[in-house]
């Protein structure tokens, strides 16, 4: 955000494709790329693109305290580099009031 205003995004999808998963990202003023499922466990889900040139790699792994973090890695100019977000559970307000109108 730069003086209110998103500079910046990206939107992500998961979908199937046939037997597989696939993990869609959209970044602003970057081309679409895919991503298929690579593992999947109970805690974490991995995705992966060896072809894409940063990152490679896109997982996400569920903390024991309700936390998730996403990380991305890879290679990126001949040297490896990871970068973890992350995020956290917080209360939404007016959502328990539009679950009861339900």
């Amino acid at each position: 955000m730069r003086q209110g205003s998103a500079v910046e995004w990206e939107f992500l999808l998961i979908r199937r494709d046939g037997e597989d998963l696939v993990l869609v990202a959209s970044p602003s003023g970057q081309a679409t790329t895919s991503f298929r499922l690579a593992s999947l466990t109970r805690d974490e889900v991995v995705f992966a693109n060896p072809g894409h040139d940063f990152p490679q790699r896109i997982a996400y792994r569920l903390g024991s305290d309700g936390t998730l973090t996403a990380r991305v890695e890879g290679t990126l100019e001949g040297a490896r580099k990871g970068l973890d977000f992350p995020y956290r559970p917080v209360p939404c307000p007016g959502h328990a009031q539009a679950q009861k109108g339900r």
